[in-house]
């Protein structure tokens, strides 16, 4: 089945076709560096990462870049009120950053390009659109001409009253027009800036990713990616800027995640009810929060419940003991090629966990066929006589879509058993072959505080990693 992904553009599914075979130019817009991410933020980023992830199976070869935004309003307000610098303070969190998301399995993208070190590429392209006639200077303040481009507003289909309701726009005299939005920022006193042909200034939010995606991916994406929230304004206008910028179409594919709710409200800053990543992780696996932001349909909303994260790390322990029993069962297992039922198994399995992530990129149903898979193999492990082929297959097959592709399954350690832990296992069975259990038992809590579980089989004595 060939991938299909909704576009919020056109507001239908369609068939993925990149401008090069076999390449991909996607852009993700990246958060925004004045405090610690949340749970709603980590959807965008986790989500996403599985999309590259399955384009790379698919034989694309993709090129990713997510920005960082290290100024704006809210980095100099809050650099302001800790006594810090605007860098310092975006330095800090792009780390903070990192670490929430090497936790949750999250690659670091190709090109993570920051604000600040583009500020030559955003003002060529202010005064590119200026002398096109799509934007105008006003006492150090430069603003894009919203309506100049007949097409504005196609990306979230919203007449016109809407689109000046949904603009949040503060009064503001210097304006043509209530929907111009600022390209360039007038510094005021104090405030961090850079000299332009305007004058001393900042890049307003729009222009930065703008310029950024231009630079490292061209004039055309394939896939511009976000959350919902991003829509509109900031997709919106970095379509219209872009595109009067180029005279080219700025995305082929532009996909949106849904919101994380909290009860029956969206998380947001605004109602103070947001849940940050750093905090989650000192509480959950971080596996099963990477678990929890693809359990959904990526367009759906999706409910933040502590219930259901607890609910998630024991699920999590059927995918881990599959790979457990399945490496213990290459002690006993003969030499030998996968059989040809479990090969048939394992194609059925595959052709429907593509089904899947080809139908817009549905991760819901992808963990499902992972289940699916971990329930035969205990089924194929009840069998007496078992081939290594058929252990190695099945754990290859995990690995593949379950670890490389939806980064759910840790395949834990690739080589044999540690030798200390192996010699204390050894130790314990002679304990209990002369009936020393005391000693047994020691051996056994001695591991356990390791976080090695022992479990006794009728294949013999296996362990595994808490």
């Amino acid at each position: 089945m060939t991938l299909r992904v909704y576009n919020t553009q056109t507001r239908k599914l369609e068939l993925f076709q990149p401008q090069q075979d076999h390449k991909v130019q996607m852009y993700v817009c990246g958060p925004t560096v004045y405090n610690y991410i949340h749970i709603g933020n980590a959807r965008v980023f986790v989500f996403f990462d599985v999309v590259r992830r399955y384009l790379e199976y698919k034989g694309y070869e993709v090129t990713y870049v997510q920005n960082f935004t290290d100024v704006d309003d809210r980095l100099i307000e809050t650099a302001q009120q800790e006594g810090t610098s605007v860098k310092e303070l975006a330095e800090r969190y792009i780390e903070a950053y990192f670490e929430d998301m090497d936790a949750l399995g999250v690659r670091r993208a190709d090109i993570h390009p920051k604000a600040t070190e583009h500020i030559d590429e955003m003002q060529s392209g202010i005064q590119t659109l200026i002398d096109k006639g799509y934007a105008y200077e006003r006492n150090g303040d430069v603003y894009y001409r919203a309506l100049r481009k007949d097409d504005y507003g196609k990306l979230s289909h919203q007449s016109m009253d809407e689109l000046k309701a949904g603009a949040r726009i503060d009064v503001n005299e210097q304006k043509e027009n209530p929907l111009d939005f600022a390209l360039w920022k007038k510094a005021k006193p104090g405030e961090i800036s850079w000299e332009s042909p305007w004058g001393n200034g900042r890049p307003g939010w729009h222009i930065e990713c703008s310029a950024m995606s231009r630079k490292y991916l061209g004039d055309t994406l394939d896939i511009h990616a976000g959350g919902m929230d991003l829509c509109f304004p900031h997709h919106e206008n970095e379509m219209a800027q872009s595109e009067a910028w180029t005279g080219k179409p700025f995305a082929r594919y532009w996909l949106h995640n849904g919101y994380i709710n909290m009860g029956s409200e969206k998380m947001s800053k605004s109602l103070g009810n947001i849940v940050r990543v750093v905090e989650l992780r000192q509480e959950y696996a971080p596996r099963a929060l990477r678990y929890f932001l693809l359990s959904a349909h990526y367009r759906n909303p999706v409910s933040f419940s502590h219930e259901a994260i607890r609910q998630i790390e024991n699920g999590l322990e059927r995918f881990d003991t599959a790979v457990a029993n399945l490496r213990h069962r290459m002690q006993t297992a003969n030499e030998g090629d996968a059989d040809q039922e479990v090969r048939e198994e394992l194609d059925r399995l595959t052709g429907e966990f593509e089904a899947a992530m080809d139908d817009d990129l549905n991760t819901a149903n992808a963990i499902s066929v992972l289940f699916e898979a971990v329930k035969s193999a205990q089924s194929m492990l009840s069998r007496p006589v078992l081939s290594k082929g058929s252990l190695t297959a099945y754990l290859d097959w995990l690995r593949r879509f379950g670890s490389e592709i939806l980064g759910l399954i840790d395949m834990g350690e690739e080589e044999g058993l540690d030798q200390e832990i192996e010699a204390l296992i050894e130790e314990r069975q002679q304990a209990r072959a002369v009936r020393d259990f005391q000693r047994a038992d020691a051996i056994r809590d001695q591991l356990a505080a390791q976080g090695i579980i022992l479990e006794d089989t009728p294949q013999g004595v296996r362990w595994r990693r808490k």
